[in-house]
């Protein structure tokens, strides 16, 4: 009965992880504090630029951009600075995993925010929602063992999406901040995913210049 109790309790773990959004994020920069500057948000492939689906992902950094302290501007050709971002998932690729089957109680990492591969990250709260630093795999969960010595082989589809973020002073473009957000998800969900990224992208913005970081942000309490 008290093997039973801990493998549920595990696999409860587990069934809660599969919501987080796990994000590794490179930031350089050298923007100056925030003091009002106005800014611009931007295509960086300008196909993209007037789009709807563009421009609700363009408010959400605006929104994140006024958080930090700085303005919309309200003539967008004399901008302090000039934000340009752009955004892609792949084709997605298929991933084997083989587990061992049930012969005797153990797990591998649990994959919950800084748990796993036998690190500890650290976290706390941004726009009132949890996040921690400390990423892994968040489809691969060590495997049971359990009850019979089997392995249990299981193939899905991975997909890889991507936001960049380059920020350039408006009187003479000069670089001030260029910022990567990676993940891998189950689905290609543009609509879901981007948000996430940007979100993973504002987390500690803008950063230490040169600094990778591996973010896990947990789901909304609501969905929760």
């Amino acid at each position: 009965m008290k093997k039973f109790l801990l493998l549920a309790a595990a696999v409860a773990a587990l069934s809660g992880c599969a919501e987080n959004f796990n994000a590794r994020v490179s930031r350089f920069q050298a923007l100056p504090a925030p003091a009002g500057q106005t800014f611009v948000v931007q295509a960086a492939d300008q196909r993209l630029q007037g789009g709807l689906e563009f421009g609700q992902y363009a408010r959400i950094v605006a929104s994140e951009l006024v958080r930090q302290g700085y303005q919309p501007a309200v003539d967008p050709t004399r901008a302090d600075l000039v934000v340009k971002m752009t955004y892609s998932v792949d084709r997605g690729r298929e991933r084997v995993v083989s587990s061992p089957g049930f012969g005797g109680l153990g797990y591998g990492g649990l994959g919950y925010g800084g748990f796993g591969y036998g690190g500890f990250g650290y976290g706390g709260f941004y726009g009132g929602r949890g996040y921690v630093f400390g990423f892994n795999d968040p489809f691969l969960y060590g495997g049971f063992g359990g009850f019979g010595g089997y392995s249990d082989v299981r193939s899905y589809t991975v997909f890889t999406s991507e936001l960049d973020l380059k920020i350039e002073r408006g009187d003479n473009g000069q670089r001030v901040f260029e910022g990567t957000a990676r993940a891998q998800s189950r689905d290609d969900d543009l609509p879901r995913l981007v948000p996430n990224l940007i979100e993973a992208m504002f987390t500690g913005f803008p950063g230490n210049s040169g600094q990778t970081l591996n973010i896990t942000i947990a789901p909304d309490k609501k969905k929760g």
